[in-house]
């Protein structure tokens, strides 16, 4: 199976010397993780992140695209063996890569996201697809509080390479919060200046997402995948008989027990 046969050809782009105020827009409105950035002859050229998108503070922020992009640890093909792209991803902890040409042609082709993967194999009867979630989840997942400050959970996202977290009070689950919920909210924009006394720090309750959907140590990695896709949610907490949290489950370890 190759990059071309299960990527993404209509995952949008942005030019390079087009402001960053119009790709915060365009991954709010379209709900994207990351932004591919092009030149003017449509040629890969660097990706916005969610997490890029904190440092514009201004609506009207004359700051380019090209100023606030990353290069990618990893670009894949469109004859690259799927299966090879995958376990590099994994690898590197990345769950899109932009796809171009050929490594002599880096016109940008389109994306390639873990989701891709793991759409082509809900489509097969499976056995992996029943494995118990209790057997691929992670045991003790790093949590928030509902009156932890907003900054501070930002800057443990950002540490720790994590785009959401569940949010926990007395050992239950109540909520969960992710970079979509901090950028959507414009929450963390004051955040940053709090440290100059001009604002107020927001606590998580005011942010976090509620009531949360999640699933039970006894349901398959098939119900994970499905409620990921059909929700476009990167990860979903695990619960026990009582709701207190026991693990959570995102889309690397659906791969994982696919691969």
């Amino acid at each position: 199976m190759r990059v071309q046969e299960v990527m993404d050809r209509n995952y949008p782009s942005i030019y390079a010397d087009e402001l960053a105020t119009k790709a915060r827009a365009t991954i709010r409105n379209q709900g994207l993780r990351v932004l591919p950035v092009v030149d003017e002859r449509k040629h890969f050229t660097g990706l916005i992140s969610r997490g890029g998108m904190m440092t514009i503070t201004s609506s009207i922020s004359p700051i380019r695209a090209k100023g606030i992009m990353s290069t990618p640890r990893f670009v894949a093909t469109m004859d690259m063996d799927a299966f090879h792209a995958v376990r590099e991803m994994i690898r590197l902890d990345e769950w899109y890569v932009p796809v171009v040409k050929s490594s002599q042609d880096y016109t940008y082709m389109g994306m390639f996201g873990l989701e891709n993967f793991i759409s082509t194999f809900l489509k097969k009867d499976l056995a992996k697809l029943s494995t118990p979630l209790s057997k691929i989840m992670s045991a003790k997942p790093i949590t928030c509080s509902p009156d932890d400050e907003v900054d501070d959970i930002w800057h443990l996202m950002q540490e720790r390479s994590f785009a959401g977290l569940p949010v926990v009070k007395k050992g239950k689950l109540v909520g969960m919060v992710t970079q979509k919920d901090l950028l959507d909210s414009g929450a963390i924009l004051p955040a940053f200046e709090a440290g100059r006394g001009r604002f107020r720090t927001p606590k998580i309750f005011s942010v976090m997402k509620t009531p949360v959907i999640s699933l039970k140590p006894t349901s398959t990695v098939k119900e994970a995948a499905e409620l990921m896709l059909e929700r476009n949610f990167g990860r979903v907490p695990v619960v026990d008989e009582k709701g207190s949290l026991t693990g959570m489950v995102d889309r690397e370890d659906v791969v994982r027990a696919l691969l």
